[in-house]
């Protein structure tokens, strides 16, 4: 019989070995830590919900919706999925709520689980209609068909429930904020959460025992797999910019955080607090480039010692590339001169390659799309984590996806990053800026984000900068956009004049003639807050241009 694939599968081992280890603890309503799962008790009572989710038919690769704040509904209720095979559909929280009821639809559950307030909006919006099974996390069953303290107590007693899903069971379908549209359903399938826990644990040195504190909640999900305490930070996760450092300080001192997770905005509230983080021996952030000012804000905040990692990668395909923070810092001169962002080297297990830019799909892989050391073009990976489909999207997926032929007769999927990038003469990868956000002036000059924008931001008066292209790429006029800091004392049409002048003194940063300054703080992603939202930026400066404010 083959070894179970299965995220939850090193559960029911945890709990035998370290039954009163805390695999978790969650904040209340107060602000309190009085909510904690012991590894005994997330194994226990996730099979006591398996079991009552089985009774009502929800069973091997049954879609189930999940709605619930990062509590321990939610982590019981995710493991308890997993161990029945059934696949959870989890939704960004906070994006538009047309596009969640289309990736609702699209998504096609048999059961819907939620939080009240998540319940009523399904009634009132219409979302999910054709599910037959509806769970609340409330007291009472309103809006719903039971409650979840009901499916637990009438499976408690039935015992260990693990399925037995295979490496090619569809493990989850995940669908993220997405830069542009209607969100895409990334299909995770078992073998890719095993293959993580394992590139993640080896690639940053996690051991079990350690005490980690995900700031981004689906994070946590991996905790229990790898040994780890999770504390669920008092946050709002959709508005991690917005988060007090004194809590988070607060968690981290009173339980002895050994990791945290966060993205750049959650790191910039930190750096900014100033506070020294004794316990953290090592600090992980992606989701967009870390700015050079809070990675060494935050190595100075961290004990000698301690790491600071900036991982790259996509949920399509997760870990990409990483780098530590003092070498990146050793980078910073060459970023802020245009040589975009380094992520540093490939995981071990991914083949990481860049191809000539096509917005075309790309059926089979060619050798000879294959570019040279120092020249810019789409960032590939193949590896044990990178996904295969995006669900009931086939022609994202074939934008997305390219086949490759193997020597031994065999096939993998290489994903396309959508990503613009290259790798240096030392075989570090370096991060260029998003493909669809490149801004092709003419047939001879295309400028790239990432290796335009630093170069700006490196004027005192900017927070931020974003460069954008106006028309139809080909034709396009090079806009950059410039925030100013809250504190900055010069004008902004000064400060445009100075960023002109720097413009003028590198042959890569020359073709951009207009500079507009955004009076608000940019648009920026739900999920961390730091992506910026180029293509309403674009929109805003097309409308700029066309009044003649320039």
């Amino acid at each position: 019989m083959n070894e179970i694939c299965n995220i939850a599968a090193s559960l029911p081992r945890l709990a035998r070995e370290r039954p009163d280890q805390i695999a978790m603890r969650c904040p209340g309503r107060d602000g309190r830590y009085a909510e904690a799962l012991s590894y005994a008790q997330l194994d226990t009572r996730s099979d006591a919900i398996a079991a009552g989710l089985a009774q009502h038919g929800i069973a091997r690769g049954s879609r189930v919706v999940v709605m619930v704040r990062p509590t321990p509904e939610f982590f019981l209720l995710m493991y308890a999925l997993f161990k029945t095979g059934a696949v959870p559909v989890l939704v960004d929280p906070g994006i538009d709520k047309r596009a969640l009821k289309q990736c609702l639809q699209e998504a096609q559950p048999e059961a819907f689980i939620g939080i009240p307030l998540a319940m009523l909006a399904k009634a009132l919006l219409g979302w999910a209609k054709g599910v037959r099974l509806r769970v609340t996390t409330g007291r009472t069953a309103l809006l719903a068909d039971t409650t979840l303290a009901q499916i637990e107590a009438a499976g408690a007693g039935a015992g260990p429930q693990l399925e037995a899903t295979d490496g090619e069971d569809v493990a989850a379908i995940l669908f993220t904020s997405g830069s542009t549209g209607v969100p895409k359903g990334v299909v995770y399938r078992h073998r890719h959460f095993v293959a993580q826990i394992q590139m993640l644990g080896e690639a940053f040195g996690i051991a079990s025992g350690g005490i980690d504190f995900p700031t981004f909640p689906p994070f946590a999900l991996f905790d229990p797999a790898l040994g780890l305490t999770s504390i669920i930070p008092d946050m709002d996760p959709t508005r991690p910019a917005k988060a007090n450092p004194h809590k988070l300080h607060a968690a981290i001192k009173r339980f002895g955080v050994t990791q945290l997770f966060g993205s750049p905005a959650l790191m910039r509230v930190l750096a900014q607090h100033g506070e020294q983080l004794p316990t953290l021996q090592r600090v992980t952030s992606a989701g967009a480039p870390v700015p050079p000012e809070t990675v060494q804000t935050m190595l100075a905040l961290l004990p000698a010692g301690a790491q600071f990692w900036t991982p790259y990668g996509a949920t399509e395909c997760l870990p990409v590339a990483a780098i530590e923070g003092r070498e990146l810092l050793t980078l910073r001169a060459h970023t802020e001169a245009g040589a975009g962002t380094c992520v540093g080297r490939p995981v071990a297990g991914n083949t990481v390659r860049i191809i000539r830019i096509d917005d075309a799909a790309l059926p089979d892989w060619r050798d000879s799309d294959v570019l040279a050391a120092g020249v810019v073009g789409e960032i590939t990976v193949a590896g044990p984590s990178a996904t295969d489909a995006y669900f009931n999207r086939d022609a994202q997926t074939a934008l997305a996806k390219i086949r490759e032929s193997l020597p031994d007769g065999t096939q993998r999927i290489v994903h396309r990053m959508g990503d613009l990038g290259y790798f240096d003469t030392g075989g570090r990868l370096w991060f260029c800026g998003r493909k669809s956000q490149r801004v092709v002036i003419d047939a001879t000059t295309t400028l790239c984000t990432e290796q335009v924008e630093p170069v700006f931001n490196a004027h005192p008066a900017v927070a931020r900068t974003a460069l954008v292209g106006v028309g139809e790429k080909g034709a396009q006029q090079s806009v950059l956009c410039f925030e100013l800091k809250p504190e900055a004392r010069a004008k902004a049409n000064e400060v445009a004049l100075a960023l002109q002048d720097i413009a003028q003194a590198l042959v890569y940063t020359a073709a951009i003639k207009t500079f507009l300054h955004y009076p608000k703080p940019f648009p920026v992603d739900i999920r961390h807050n730091a992506k910026i939202g180029r293509e309403k930026l674009a929109v805003w400066a097309a409308a700029q241009l066309a009044k003649g404010a320039v």
